[in-house]
């Protein structure tokens, strides 16, 4: 009986997992957008189908737009509106959050912030007058900037200085990228956040975390009507900015030659990355882009895994990362050395699985396999009342373009293996790479 019953529980999964994949198919997510008079973007995405609401507020700002002497600045200011504001005391914003039943967070990457909750239906007030003091009335003082430096500084030591392999990325962006302000990550380095002063934290503030440089989006249990008297009655009395917003200018030159570079870190295993040049985001490489990722390293019966993991024995782990972001970014490719393998060994072995993905040589099957991986992603992404906000709030800020959630997933539809064969070629060449030897200390001379 007990095995029955499993059965039928397995069929209703299944059965009710393809309901859930036909509906998204077929139905467009519907949304309201409108602009107050001081510049905010509102986007408004009713479903009543569950009693609860997403907030995001997503501000065009992050790392980017930081001077070089003074990085970290968009990342501080994600925990500093934490801090309070006029109305709401210390410490207090994530007590409102959670007496209400709700759940909150925020994250900043190298071309935004975001700030976002989850709430019961019945207090989409409450979190439009949170996110409506953060913009307004922020409390930037001396505590909470002192609070807010040992908080970021012991969060980078966690991150990146305790964490194997945790100096990675760094490395990798600042070999990559010699002009452009992507060479430093969102978390910035301590010694420039010390240095600030109260003033310009609040030149910063002042400049960025504007009505015309935000977009507000609420998706959920809501009426259309109701939401907008509450949208107009909280944000449109927040003044505009009256400083010009900074957006670098600065492209970084085309890479020509192949760069290596070694770098040691309290590691065990050394790990060899490839990190290539690829176009911004949204341009049509960079679809094509994300397909060959899935391609190369897309799970366990991608090209690398079976190849260097399965087969040869070579690597414990490979991945694939395409940084698709505002400005060109980056194609990332990396393998961690199986117990007892070479550097050496295992960046020729990675290189010759690069070469075969130029060839095209791809099987209907695994054509097929990344085609219904990427729908599978899009699809989940847009599953829920929080991603939904998200994407909406992530296809304003970087094209202005919400529809984009509707038709996106028809870009990666049209994409053929000669695509692939053609943008692996023009991209994943060595005059457009930094080869970079990550190697445990203990091989340091």
């Amino acid at each position: 009986m007990m095995k029955q019953f499993k059965s039928l529980i397995l069929i209703f999964i299944f059965v009710s997992a393809i309901a859930r994949h036909s509906f998204a198919q077929s139905t467009k997510i519907q949304f309201t957008e409108f602009d107050l008079k001081n510049g905010l973007h509102v986007i408004l995405h009713q479903n009543n189908s569950i009693p609860t609401i997403a907030i995001n507020v997503m501000y065009h700002v992050g790392s980017k737009n930081e001077q070089s002497d003074r990085t970290g600045f968009a990342h501080f200011f994600e925990h500093l509106m934490f801090e309070g504001s006029d109305n709401i005391g210390r410490g207090q914003y994530f007590k409102f959050i959670q007496n209400a039943g709700g759940n909150n967070n925020a994250n900043t990457s190298f071309d935004y912030t975001q700030y976002f909750e989850m709430l019961p239906s019945n207090q989409l007030e409450l979190g439009l007058w949170l996110e409506s003091e953060r913009m307004m009335h922020l409390k930037v003082d001396s505590i909470g900037i002192e609070t807010q430096r040992k908080v970021v500084k012991e969060e980078r030591k966690q991150s990146l200085e305790n964490r194997p392999y945790g100096r990675l990325m760094p490395e990798i962006f600042s070999a990559t990228f010699t002009t452009h302000p992507y060479r430093w990550l969102p978390i910035g380095e301590d010694q420039y956040i010390d240095k600030a002063k109260y003033n310009e934290f609040m030149d910063f503030y002042h400049q960025f975390y504007v009505p015309q440089n935000a977009v507000l989006v609420v998706t959920g249990d809501f009426q259309i009507k109701q939401a907008k008297a509450m949208v107009t009655k909280y944000f449109e009395g927040i003044p505009r900015g009256t400083q010009n917003i900074f957006r670098p200018s600065v492209k970084e030159p085309d890479q020509t030659t192949e760069v290596r570079k070694t770098a040691y870190d309290k590691i065990q295993l050394p790990a060899i990355v490839y990190a290539y040049h690829i176009p911004a985001k949204g341009s049509d490489d960079d679809y094509i882009l994300q397909m060959l990722q899935k391609y190369l390293a897309g799970g366990e019966s991608s090209q690398f895994y079976k190849s260097l993991v399965d087969q040869q024995q070579l690597a414990v782990a490979v991945e694939a990362i395409p940084y698709s972001l505002e400005d060109p970014g980056l194609f990332i490719v990396f393998g961690i050395a199986n117990l007892g393998k070479s550097a050496g060994d295992l960046d020729k072995a990675m290189n010759i699985e690069i070469e075969k993905a130029k060839t095209g040589d791809i099987s209907d099957k695994d054509f097929q396999k990344i085609k219904n991986q990427i729908e599978s992603d899009f699809y989940s992404k847009n599953s829920t009342m929080l991603g939904i906000a998200g994407e909406l709030a992530e296809d304003y800020t970087y094209h202005k373009n919400p529809e984009l959630i509707n038709t996106e997933i028809d870009k990666f539809s049209k994409i053929t293996r000669e695509d692939m064969k053609r943008v692996a070629n023009k991209y994943l060449k060595p005059g457009n790479r930094l080869v970079l030897y990550y190697l445990p200390e203990s091989l340091k001379k």
